[in-house]
């Protein structure tokens, strides 16, 4: 599907700094004067963020069939690409999204184990001809997620918060590692699209990381 606009997706484990960095890539592409909408998955509209409560912190969620969360993420995604994501691409923006179905094929096809011919088939009803322009891995290792997590945690509590259980964040190392394969097969399917980004570290440095892998799709700015 040939769009104006620009579609890039981050994909990563928890504390992978998704959402940081895509809030920063966000603030350099309005400085250059471009419209920027930012996501995330599930979610992303008053339907996803519900959907989205239900699959990671509603208790109403937890011990679900593998087969109901395949449909319900691709439930809200097919929500968010037709709500969402393809006005603004039509209209030349640049929409920045924290996962999309590369995520789905890591977590529900090899995490859950889920046929992953049939996980292609939903997650093509959902979003249709629809496919990223770039995507990035942003990959840290377990003890620097780990780390990271913990100090979200602190901080929250510090602050006099709390944060929801995810149940997602309560699933074993075999599964995480089974994610982890997933993703690396989706990236060695299409190196075209994909970007590897050493996430472990700072801020800034990942930053820079992050723009060295996008900048060639502006390139005509």
């Amino acid at each position: 599907m040939s769009l104006p606009g620009r579609f890039i997706t981050l994909e990563g484990g928890e504390a992978a700094g998704k959402s940081t960095q895509i809030a920063r890539l966000a603030e350099r592409l309005r400085r250059q004067g471009r419209s920027v909408l930012e996501l995330r998955e599930p979610g992303g509209t008053p339907l996803g963020e519900k959907i989205r409560h239900l699959l990671k912190h509603d208790p109403d969620g937890r011990g679900m069939a593998p087969e109901t969360e395949l449909l319900l993420m691709n439930a809200s995604r097919a929500e968010l690409v037709r709500q969402r994501i393809l006005p603004a691409l039509r209209s030349g923006g640049v929409v920045l999204c924290d996962r999309f179905y590369d995520s789905t094929i890591a977590y529900q096809g090899h995490g859950r184990g889920l046929d992953l011919a049939a996980v292609d088939s939903v997650i093509r009803l959902a979003v249709g001809d629809l496919r990223p322009d770039r995507t990035l891995w942003l990959e840290v290792s377990p003890e620097t997620a780990r780390t990271r997590l913990a100090g979200r945690k602190a901080a929250q509590v510090a602050a006099g918060g709390s944060e929801p259980i995810d149940r997602f964040d309560e699933e074993q190392e075999a599964f995480f590692a089974r994610v982890t394969r997933g993703f690396q097969d989706s990236v060695e399917a299409e190196p075209a699209r994909w970007r590897r980004v050493d996430a472990g570290g700072s801020v800034e440095q990942v930053a820079d990381a992050v723009w060295s892998a996008v900048a060639d799709l502006f390139a005509e700015a």
